[in-house]
């Protein structure tokens, strides 16, 4: 079981039920899935640097993405309907709890002049977005290797049913919110 898991089930669940005085266990929130989206713009004229990003998402998650296509044509981006644009993996368990701790320990602290992250990111269903402009801040990627700096969107979706709790559920975690 991994650091964060055990910290969920030992000290974060108690906080919960005691701050939002739940009748069920059942209703605390939990961290459900960890949803981390790289969009390849360049993939239209260069297969290449779709393949990077696979490469890149592959390292920094542990797991094998899959290449997301384009649902409609666009002409004047030059894409069309089936072309690959994107990639996207899908972290629960053991693995999202591991990517967590290591995004809010190692990687995010990287980021040049961190002052926290937006604590507003939230969709109004206690799902929280944040996004990322360059891969090169994960522990993993080797610096010389990378070809292009890219990206990438992470999605972390909760159970909780309103943004006050899953920020709470966040912080407890650990999550480096701005004052």
């Amino acid at each position: 079981m991994s650091r964060l898991q055990e910290k969920y089930t030992s000290e974060i669940k108690k906080a919960l039920n005691e701050k939002f005085n739940y009748r069920n266990v059942m209703e605390i929130p939990k961290l459900e899935k960890i949803v981390i989206n790289i969009g390849v713009g360049e993939a239209v004229g260069n297969a290449k640097a779709l393949e990077a990003a696979v490469n890149d998402l592959t390292i920094i998650s542990g797991q094998k993405p899959v290449i997301t296509k384009a649902k409609k044509s666009i002409a004047n981006f030059k894409v069309r309907e089936g072309m690959p644009l994107g990639t996207k993996v899908t972290l629960r368990g053991e693995r999202m709890y591991e990517f967590l701790d290591k995004l809010i320990n190692a990687a995010l602290p990287r980021v040049r002049d961190f002052r926290g992250i937006n604590a507003n990111a939230f969709d109004g269903r206690g799902n929280y977005a944040l996004g990322l402009k360059e891969q090169l801040i994960f522990p993993e990627i080797d610096y010389d290797q990378v070809e292009r700096v890219t990206g990438m969107d992470i999605i972390m979706v909760t159970t909780a049913k309103t943004d006050e709790e899953a920020r709470e559920l966040l912080t407890q975690f650990g999550m480096p919110f701005a004052k």
